[in-house]
């Protein structure tokens, strides 16, 4: 592949980026509205949390199956499935807030979200040679940070100012991306001949998925460790600041910060090497997670500039992080593996999310919001060794 012009021409991108927008669209708007819906059928703060945490539990036991499916179904229909499960569910919300159909519509919300994630990210290694994948991680970032920029903090605004109603059909997007998938699948098909399920090999004992899963058990645990703490600033900013304003600014200041990075991040990361951006952004991740917890310590005086700076320094090391990890993953297995560097870097991406749902929710209640953020910003430090130690080379082939 040449690597002159904008990635987004190569073969295969656009339809990348145009169906990696639709899906992600509903998971931006619902992510923030699900938990909300819940709370006006009742549901207590442990129960909204549980709305986000069932969601990424079922695309946790999704993504683990998805190599596989992929193996045996090919790109095409598995990708379409996955659109509709994303799609369909959203609009059905609007026929109960009780938290056991939003629980369960979330479970199927997940499975979705499961095959639309791995897919895109495995798609990027597939398209584009490893001298410019970085940046193409990074524009493959872009797309998934556009809706969240502009549904993550729009949608509890939607709910509360227009309806819930209109926030569940914006959710309703994934199936506009059908078509585009479609393209990919063709696209693949063309790219990447040795990974379709006509020819792929299911096994080589040269090469042992055990080894593999070694290797990329380090950058899952540092994604995990950032997403936790992002995902529980996500999910809980509308509940502990009382100013919608405010909440939607801090919202699309972290969602602004973290596009930005996760895009641009990728271009130095191919000249220069992942490894040197690493480690800086770990500490960053405490330091922002600690000023999130003062500025909401006291709840009858919000630090309104505090809670901005803080969430522009999350954003950064949430959207950075995620570049980076996913780098390291591909690079630290062969070709015929990165569907499965795909699928546990988004186990990793998906299970931070939800712990950081479900058990700083459970945190926050027992305390309070301001010692929940110092735990998860603990837990991100805590993985400092981890971005210290050199990546494993993947065996020779």
């Amino acid at each position: 592949m040449s690597v002159r012009g904008p990635i987004w021409r190569e073969p295969g991108m656009t339809a990348l980026m145009v169906m990696t927008c639709a899906g992600f669209s509903r998971y931006a708007v619902l992510l923030t509205v699900a938990p909300l819906w819940a709370v006006e059928g009742g549901a207590t703060t442990a129960g909204s949390g549980l709305v986000n945490g069932v969601l990424l539990l079922f695309t946790v036991l999704t993504q683990l199956l998805i190599p596989r499916a992929l193996r045996r179904f090919g790109w095409g229909p598995v990708l379409a499935v996955g659109l509709v499960l994303l799609g369909v569910p959203g609009v059905l919300l609007s026929l109960s807030d009780g938290l056991g159909v939003v629980l369960g519509l979330s479970a199927v919300r997940g499975v979705g979200f499961g095959v639309l994630t791995v897919t895109g990210s495995a798609a990027v290694a597939a398209l584009v040679s490893a001298e410019r994948r970085g940046e193409a991680i990074g524009a493959y970032g872009l797309a998934v940070a556009l809706p969240n920029l502009v549904l993550l903090p729009a949608g509890p605004w939607i709910a509360e100012s227009l309806s819930y109603a209109v926030a569940f059909t914006v959710s309703a997007l994934p199936l506009v991306g059908i078509p585009a998938a479609l393209r990919l699948a063709s696209a693949l098909h063309l790219s990447a001949p040795d990974l379709h399920p006509d020819t792929i090999a299911p096994s080589d004992p040269s090469d042992p998925e055990a080894a593999a899963y070694r290797r990329l058990l380090r950058p899952m645990l540092l994604l995990l460790a950032v997403t936790l703490a992002g995902g529980a600033v996500i999910t809980f900013t509308p509940q502990m600041v009382d100013s919608a304003s405010v909440a939607a600014a801090g919202l699309f200041l972290m969602g602004l910060s973290a596009a930005l990075s996760r895009w641009r991040i990728g271009v130095y990361a191919d000249r220069y090497g992942a490894q040197r951006f690493l480690v800086p952004l770990v500490p960053l991740t405490g330091v922002g997670m600690a000023l999130v917890a003062w500025s909401v310590a006291d709840s009858d005086s919000l630090r309104t500039v505090t809670f901005l700076v803080a969430m522009l320094l999350v954003g950064l090391s949430y959207g950075g992080l995620q570049n980076l990890t996913l780098l390291i993953s591909f690079t630290s297995v062969s070709r015929r593996h990165h569907n499965l560097a795909s699928a546990v870097w988004n186990v990793g991406f998906d299970a931070g999310t939800a712990l950081g749902s479900v058990a700083v929710g459970v945190i926050a209640g027992l305390t309070s919001f301001a010692t929940a953020f110092l735990v998860a910003g603990a837990i991100a430090v805590a993985t400092l060794p981890l971005a210290l130690r050199r990546p494993a080379a993947p065996a020779k082939r």
